[in-house]
């Protein structure tokens, strides 16, 4: 099982820390306003990950094989929704005067998992390479496996905050702070149009 985790691990991590609509999300959040206020929103990613990621590996991966049209459903709804967040963060202003802007908050982290549809698709490719009908304590396993590719994630969307918040302590006046929110907006927004067309 060992030897399981550790090329999990490796399969992970190009995933993960690679730009996408989560990485993107949070690097622009965390350029706002901060690691401390994005915790709120990464968590409710975290749990929605968790619980979506152990329930595909139960089975409910099923439900898209018998009813394909529900992931071509969520591709849309996901792809407007990281369009809808783009927006905002192109309209905004300044980083810390803008008395109206909010971090995001847990239901934003809920919402930005439930409607990527590229999650159920690398979560759906992890359990077909790493869990098996010979697995043995498939539900051990199961587990195991949701734990460390939630956990993964979670570090990697740190990370991606740790930078925007850096990338943000020289982008304070006014008018650095509309580029910078411009960047990570137009960022969104080609996540946004990679989760449509892919």
């Amino acid at each position: 099982m060992s030897q399981t985790l550790v090329t999990l691990a490796v399969f992970l991590f190009p995933l993960a820390y690679s730009p996408g609509p989560g990485n993107m999300f949070f690097a622009a959040n965390g350029a706002r306003f901060g690691l401390w206020a994005t915790l709120r929103a990464n968590f409710g990613y975290h749990l929605a990950t968790w619980l979506v990621t152990a329930a595909i590996g139960l089975g409910f991966v099923t439900t898209f094989d018998l009813f394909p049209q529900l992931f071509v459903a969520l591709k849309w709804a996901g792809s407007a929704y990281v369009f809808w967040l783009a927006w905002k963060l192109l309209r905004s202003g300044m980083l810390q005067s803008d008395e109206t802007a909010r971090p995001a908050s847990f239901s934003d982290g809920v919402m930005l998992l439930l409607l990527n549809p590229k999650a159920y698709v690398i979560i759906a490719l992890m359990f077909s390479q790493f869990l098996t009908s010979s697995s043995d304590n498939r539900l051990l396993l199961t587990l195991l496996i949701t734990t460390v590719f939630t956990m993964n994630n979670f570090i990697a969307f740190t990370v991606w905050t740790l930078i925007g918040d850096q990338i943000a302590s020289h982008f304070r006046s006014p008018d650095s702070a509309r580029r910078l929110n411009s960047l990570f907006g137009g960022m969104l927004a080609l996540v946004a149009v990679w989760m449509l067309i892919s």
